[in-house]
């Protein structure tokens, strides 16, 4: 039974086998049925594609054949306008030429024209020279003749009477010229030194202004000779800390209860003055203390200069000044010229320009501020390049000065011209601030060279006799020669001395040059 059951297990699992293979070469051959229909599709397909493509390039390619054609047709047009056009040019220049060669033609007759006639005129003009000359060299032998005959009356050539007579006219014009200015300048000095004199003298009346040197060494004063050691501290550091921070020299010698502090720069011996005095208050003297109490006073300083440059400016009535000329008008305190405090001269100079101004009718504004401001370039002269007139107008001009203000600055030396009443009275207030009495000192060395100066430029000259030197070198007197020196001359001769003063000197005010001629006759009655 189990061979019958294996048999019939074997059989059926050989007909499964034999159906199986029935089934999958049906399903092989069903595919390939489709795999040829597909092929045989996709064939179509592409034939199909092939043939609209060929079509599409068929229409483009008759496109581009038509655009072509359109193109070529417009250019051709384009071109013929444009050969159209040059013709028109061409003919339009041609008829241009045309005229232009008839106007020439025209031209050139009328030249032959006027050149026939030219012939014409220079043959009439060449005549008419030939006669004149005829008659010039008649006239000339007549001339000579006169000439001669002259001579033989007058004894004298042609050309010594030619220059006697240029001698007399020359000494006649120079006497009546040398006459005229004269009496239009003493007219002219007449009248105005008389309103000078009034405007002057009542200005500096209404003026009332205290004047102070400025020296180079400031004294302060101690509690006790003890107190000399603590500033000099240990092996002297601490007065050499002071000296750092401030940029001064502290002199300590046998004077008692008193140390000096010397330094060129004004401003830097303030602060050291107040931070030395405030050091000896306190009692605490090191290096550190040192440099907080000089960084203090030197703040407490600028402070007060701004509060002086505004105090100027409100005295004045001169508003609208950049902060930065402020603090400059307050630091003229610290500054001197020739001995003169720069602040109190500023601010009288602008007090006298704005009274001078109020006699003339001038702007009073201007002169006060052109017054208060000719000087300030003195402040920067320690620290910049240049005279003060052009560092005070770079400075005034950088911070907004108007052209007047700084051409009163710049023409009160007479660096450049004048353009205003109000710059002239710049110039003139300070030099009656300069030349007051007590305004200024200088060192009586420098003030005998400029006495024996003034007396050598003025005997320099021909004719000169004798030369004083009177009212403190404010004036000289020369006595000429009368028999060299006519009073033509003087007047030329005061003006050639008072230039090579001004080219030569330097001096504070004005000098007055007077030459005096003089001519005495006397005799004896018996």
């Amino acid at each position: 039974m189990d061979t019958n059951l294996l048999l019939a297990l074997g059989g059926g699992a050989v007909l499964g086998l034999l159906v199986g293979i029935l089934i999958w070469n049906q399903i092989l051959a069903s595919r390939g049925r489709s795999l040829r229909a597909l092929t045989e599709q996709a064939h179509a397909d592409v034939a199909s594609a092939r043939a609209a493509g060929e079509r599409e390039v068929a229409i483009l390619r008759e496109q581009q054949l038509v655009s072509a054609r359109e193109e070529s047709l417009a250019l051709k047009e384009e071109a013929a306008r444009e050969a159209a056009k040059r013709r028109e040019d061409v003919d339009r220049g041609e008829r241009r030429l045309a005229e232009r060669e008839a106007q020439v033609g025209e031209r050139q007759d009328r030249l032959r024209g006027e050149e026939r006639a030219v012939e014409q005129r220079r043959g009439e003009l060449v005549k008419r020279s030939e006669a004149i000359d005829a008659r010039a060299a008649a006239i000339e032998g007549a001339h000579q003749d006169v000439q001669r005959q002259l001579e033989r009356v007058a004894a004298l050539t042609r050309e010594d009477a030619a220059r006697e007579v240029r001698q007399q006219v020359e000494d006649e014009a120079r006497t009546q010229a040398a006459a005229m200015a004269r009496d239009i300048k003493e007219k002219a000095r007449h009248e105005a030194e008389k309103e000078a004199r009034r405007i002057i003298a009542m200005t500096t009346q209404r003026l009332a202004s205290e004047h102070t040197a400025e020296t180079t060494v400031s004294a302060v004063t101690l509690p006790n000779d003890e107190m000399k050691g603590r500033i000099i501290g240990r092996e002297g550091r601490n007065i050499r800390a002071f000296e750092l921070a401030t940029g001064v020299d502290v002199i300590i010698d046998d004077t008692p209860d008193t140390v000096v502090v010397s330094c060129f720069d004004p401003i830097r011996r303030e602060v050291a003055r107040r931070a030395l005095g405030a050091l000896i208050v306190d009692g605490r003297i090191h290096p550190g203390r040192i440099e907080e109490l000089v960084v203090k006073a030197r703040k407490e300083l600028d402070a007060e200069l701004g509060e002086l440059g505004e105090r100027a400016a409100y005295e004045l009535g001169v508003h609208g000044l950049h902060p930065e000329l402020v603090k400059l008008v307050g630091r003229m305190r610290y500054r001197s010229s020739y001995g003169q405090n720069l602040y109190e001269h500023s601010k009288e100079v602008a007090w006298l320009c704005g009274m001078m101004a109020a006699e003339l009718k001038g702007d009073v504004t201007l002169a006060r501020r052109g017054g208060l401001l000719h000087d300030i370039g003195k402040v920067l002269t320690h620290e910049h390049e240049g005279t003060h007139v052009q560092l005070g107008v770079e400075v005034c001009r950088r911070h907004g000065e108007s052209a007047a203000v700084l051409n009163c600055i710049e023409a009160h030396h007479d660096d450049v011209p004048h353009d205003s009443t109000e710059s002239v009275l710049v110039q003139a207030a300070d030099a009656i601030s300069g030349s007051r009495p007590g305004a200024r000192r200088e060192a009586f060395e420098s003030y005998m060279k400029r006495l024996t100066k003034l007396e050598e430029i003025a005997g320099a000259y021909d004719g000169v006799e004798k030369v004083t030197v009177i009212q403190a070198g404010r004036e000289v007197r020369v006595i000429v020669m009368p028999d060299k020196i006519t009073d033509g001359a003087a007047q030329t001769l005061s003006e050639a001395i008072a230039r090579r003063i001004e080219n030569e000197l330097q001096y504070p005010g004005q000098i007055r040059v007077t030459v005096i001629r003089e001519t005495r006759s006397s005799d004896i009655a018996k």
